[in-house]
């Protein structure tokens, strides 16, 4: 099992796969695909500002039907309260994403270099 950043997200369903390194490609064939359900969130606010051009709803059916990605249904209360911990960014949506892949020590894919040097399973 593995989670998805939210520009990996826009990525795959855009089709940028060659922005993927080799290892990337890898996990993301090899594991279960999951996102935390703020990523969906996410993916709604990048519509309603006009930075991605279909709305979360259509992104999660293409990608789920193309890629069986999923959306993690871990409790919320305690993927907050990970996310309290998570002091090293003031980003609501990253220390939602973070907590959510750290609450059972999941990898998390992500370009993201502050997540990349702070979350020990992120990969890239």
């Amino acid at each position: 099992m593995i989670y998805l950043d939210s520009h990996i997200v826009v990525w795959l369903y855009a089709g940028l796969v060659d922005k993927f390194s080799q290892p990337v490609k890898t996990l993301m064939n090899e594991n279960e695909v999951f996102i935390s359900p703020i990523v969906r969130l996410e993916l709604q606010y990048l519509f309603e500002i006009q930075r991605v051009k279909d709305n979360a709803n259509v992104i999660m059916a293409d990608l789920s039907n193309r890629l069986g990605l999923q959306v993690c249904d871990k409790d919320f209360d305690a993927i907050v309260s990970q996310a309290m911990a998570v002091s090293w960014t003031r980003d609501p949506f990253d220390r939602v994403i973070v907590a959510n892949a750290a609450l059972h020590d999941n990898v998390l894919i992500s370009k993201d270099q502050n997540i990349l040097d702070n979350y020990v399973h992120a990969r890239w």
